[in-house]
């Protein structure tokens, strides 16, 4: 599960010409399975992925993204976290594949409970080209480790006059100069990608190398949120993918390397109505493992039974884990100076996998105040697995915190 702050209803509809919600409205209502309109496919049963197909969109559902988390060293010695995010964000159901308009020729047309809006012809949709049926956002921030700083920010766009976009092949999905995807000349069937964005004084332009297996998470890929009627995603996550290439800041180039973990998860609705947030983490282990798991939070605190993760073995061997199999207590609170109160330090421990850790944020403050407010940050890993010592690298990420 990660963060659709999926298209803000606030900032997004409102650049859209339609009215804006008011300033108190719970943002994550846009995720909720009880809000999504009709005619949207939804994640219903388990689905055979295809790539590079499924890297690619799928405007048949209401809205999807692409998560980059990662962890760079310079070669001056100096580390780094960063984020890049695209969210993309449907404003109504694609129309017809005859109507030759935006949405035509979609990816999966073939998708069960798949149903076009018709009520807006082709040739209503040709009389301007700043009209578009879907609504881009992006992420992008870094975390200075050593500086102490830390830096976000944030763009939208539509899906119009070359804005922002994704395609499945080649992949690429962008927002004005930023980008994730295959690189333009690359030799046919690569499975490298590159990541461009620059903002505020820092910069990123990395090669991306998949070092792991595509990681399913859920039922086969199926991420159910709760009982509710569509409040499910497709979900799928590289847990490893290796990083070589450039971080300026403030016009000074850095060489880095690293690891970054991508996630990747589309669907029409993935809330059920009794969620508040969620805590989501990802960690790196140094053996070779990894481990995804996001604890939702129902209004009252409590977890939710619909939270789930996802274990990659050494040997790459993959195991759902459910929510009664991973515990996690958090061990302090971090204040932001913007209000709200968010986990800072947690122990984890999955006594089937012989696991027990805890995680620390590498640096306090790594609150995005973007449209909606969340907490993504770099952090460390230390502890056992089967009695030996074991540490590595997470990214964690809190959403429900603030308002």
């Amino acid at each position: 599960m990660r963060l659709a702050i999926a298209m803000l209803m606030l900032g997004l509809i409102a650049a859209c010409g339609r009215a804006a919600a008011p300033a108190d409205a719970n943002r994550l209502s846009a995720l909720r399975a009880d809000a999504m309109p009709p005619a949207f496919a939804l994640a219903a049963e388990p689905m055979q992925f295809e790539f590079p197909r499924d890297h690619g969109p799928h405007p048949q559902f209401r809205h999807e993204w692409w998560y980059i988390t990662g962890h760079l060293d310079a070669a001056t010695g100096e580390p780094f976290g960063f984020e890049l995010t695209f969210f993309r964000f449907a404003l109504k159901p694609p129309a017809p594949p005859e109507a030759g308009a935006n949405g035509a020729d979609v990816p999966g047309a073939e998708a069960p409970g798949k149903q076009f809006d018709t009520s807006e012809s082709a040739s209503n949709l040709r009389q301007s080209s700043w009209r578009a049926r879907q609504i881009y956002m992006a992420h992008f921030a870094v975390s200075d480790l050593d500086r102490r700083e830390f830096h976000f920010s944030e763009r939208f766009a539509r899906d119009a006059l070359g804005l922002a976009g994704a395609q499945a092949d080649p992949f690429r999905v962008s927002l004005d100069d930023w980008s994730l995807g295959v690189p333009a000349n690359a030799a046919a069937n690569t499975t490298d990608w590159r990541l461009i964005a620059a903002d505020k004084g820092y910069s990123l332009d990395l090669k991306l190398t998949p070092a792991s297996p595509i990681m399913f998470n859920g039922d086969a890929g199926l991420s159910r949120k709760s009982d509710a009627t569509g409040a499910a995603s497709y979900y799928y996550s590289i847990p490893r993918m290796t990083a070589h290439g450039r971080l300026v800041r403030n016009g000074k180039p850095l060489d880095v390397q690293g690891n970054v973990w991508l996630d990747r998860e589309w669907g029409s609705g993935s809330l059920g109505g009794d969620q508040q947030g969620w805590d989501w983490f990802a960690l790196q282990l140094d053996d070779g493992s990894a481990l995804m798991f996001y604890a939702l939070r129902k209004r009252d605190g409590r977890r939710d039974a619909h939270s789930a993760g996802t274990w990659l073995a050494p040997d790459g061997t993959v195991r759902a884990l459910a929510s009664d199999e991973v515990q996690i207590d958090a061990k302090s609170e971090w204040t932001s100076p913007r209000g709200g109160r968010y986990p800072a330090r947690w122990r984890l421990r999955v006594p089937s996998l012989q696991l027990n850790v805890d995680i620390q944020p590498r640096l306090a403050d790594q609150e995005l105040d973007t449209s909606t407010r969340y907490w993504e940050g770099a952090s460390t890993v230390s502890g056992t697995r089967a009695g030996r010592a074991i540490t590595g690298k997470a990214y964690v990420e809190l959403v429900g915190y603030a308002r």
